[in-house]
């Protein structure tokens, strides 16, 4: 299987550049995989493709402000991206800079209104490695001055994904954030929650759908593509999970009641299949690198809320593994036709299967 089979045309014109005016206005593409047919609607009417005792699951990830910028006491202008917090005032980070960082370097880091007191030392620069593909090259160890999450929270920038052209704004703070997150530790949104708003919860509620929560730290490597021709070559980033037995009842009871698992976004997929390695739901809490591609046997997930992914991306190989490759690219050739907006900020599709 290769990579380049995963590939598709996107005019760059529907690559969303800022939200839809209200989060439940976003478009929807409902795709049925057992028969391929397709159906537009708007994410509003996402209820009435629900059924009573139908489970949602969200990613309850917080996205924490992780772009930084400073200077090198050269003088040399920096830009830190977080990947995850390691200790109180250590974290691992990606540094743009003309020149590459040394352990030893110290960046003094900018306010929102210019110089401020706080400065990031570099501690070790990561090589990558087979055996731990969370270093990989460009991504570095440093210690703040004080806490990381205070550093961040006073003077971060929102980490908006590189293909928006634009830089942070005050209000993507708030829309590049869903509603229910909660749990700090994202350098990205779970992008198909962003369209659940108050007034959609109530509706769904109202149709007896039940809601659980798992959490799924979404690193800086899930926009990095693959760098390997064969699918089967490719190492995933890792990223920490944590699922509760909350959910594990919810999602029993679920499969008892004969209701549908569905999955709201790809990180919530990765999350629970993770934890169902041996078959069946478990409480998780660690690292997963669990890479889903066409061939995998899901066992936790029986629907799919999502945004749609970059070309060639491991998301929309994950989306192919789940739907059907042909299908999923076909969906997105009416999504192109028929002018979607596209990733983050993109509108979304609804995958379900009407023979369950």
């Amino acid at each position: 299987m290769q990579c380049r089979d995963f590939a598709y045309t996107l005019p760059e014109h529907l690559i969303a550049q800022h939200p839809a005016p209200t989060r439940s206005e976003s478009r929807l593409l409902h795709l049925d995989r057992d028969s391929g047919s397709l159906a537009d609607h708007r994410f509003r009417g996402l209820p009435a493709l629900l059924r009573a005792g139908d489970l949602l699951v969200f990613n309850d990830t917080r996205v924490v402000l992780a772009r930084l910028f400073g200077r090198k006491d050269s003088g040399g202008r920096v830009e830190m991206l977080l990947e995850r917090v390691l200790d109180t005032h250590a974290a691992l980070v990606q540094i743009r800079a003309s020149k590459p960082s040394r352990p030893g370097t110290r960046i003094a880091l900018e306010g929102k209104n210019g110089t401020c007191p706080l400065e990031a030392t570099v501690k070790t620069v990561s090589h990558s490695s087979d055996q731990d593909p969370v270093y990989q090259d460009g991504f570095y160890e440093v210690e703040f001055s004080a806490p990381a999450y205070e550093v961040l929270e006073a003077i971060g920038h929102t980490p908006l994904p590189p293909y928006i052209g634009r830089p942070a704004e005050p209000a993507d703070r708030h829309r590049y954030q869903t509603i229910y997150a909660c749990r700090p530790g994202s350098v990205a949104a779970p992008t198909a929650g962003l369209h659940f708003d108050a007034a959609l919860v109530t509706a769904l509620q109202r149709r007896g759908v039940a809601m659980g929560y798992l959490t799924l730290h979404i690193g800086a490597g899930t926009f990095r593509p693959p760098r390997v021709e064969r699918v089967e070559a490719h190492r995933m980033h890792r990223e920490p999970v944590e699922i509760g037995e909350p959910l594990c009842r919810l999602v029993a009871d679920t499969r008892r009641r004969g209701g549908r698992v569905v999955a709201v976004g790809t990180t919530s997929v990765r999350a629970l299949e993770a934890a169902s390695s041996a078959g069946l739901l478990q409480p998780f809490r660690g690292d997963t690198e669990l890479f889903i591609y066409p061939g995998h046997r899901f066992r936790s997930v029986d629907a799919l809320v999502t945004n749609f992914h970059l070309s060639g991306s491991t998301l929309l190989m994950l989306v192919c593994a789940f739907a059907g490759r042909e299908r999923v690219l076909a969906a997105y050739q009416h999504a192109v036709q028929t002018g979607y907006r596209f990733y983050s900020y993109g509108d979304a599709m609804f995958i379900d299967d009407h023979a369950l």
